[in-house]
């Protein structure tokens, strides 16, 4: 009965839809901001937040921050979710554009 419900879950999985789009990482304490794009929002944080406790984020401010901080001082928001058929065919470009129109209106960094 076990193997039913994994495949069950693994095949829930395979058929969830991904969602594009723009992202924020807030520091309060710090009044930093950092926004950022991915093809998959609802797995970026996970991501993010392995590479921070492992010390090795690219993001060199956002990993001070973390240090600094910790997890509990760090908080993270899907700013905009897009699906992914409708990015099709220059969904780089227009995570870029999205991303930047961000960046201002929260004058933030952008990771």
């Amino acid at each position: 009965m076990q193997q039913d419900a994994r495949k069950a879950a693994v095949d829930a999985y395979k058929e969830q839809k991904t969602l594009a789009g723009i992202y924020a990482v807030r520091c309060p304490a710090m009044g930093a901001c950092w926004v950022g794009r991915a093809p998959n929002v609802m797995t970026i944080q996970n991501q993010l937040w392995f590479a921070l406790k492992l010390g090795s984020s690219p993001y060199r401010a956002l990993q001070a921050a973390w240090t600094a901080q910790g997890p509990e001082g760090l908080y993270f928001e899907v700013l905009e979710k897009i699906a992914a058929e409708e990015l099709q065919p220059f969904r780089d470009q227009a995570l870029k554009a999205r991303q930047q129109v961000w960046c201002e209106r929260l004058g933030a960094v952008a990771l």
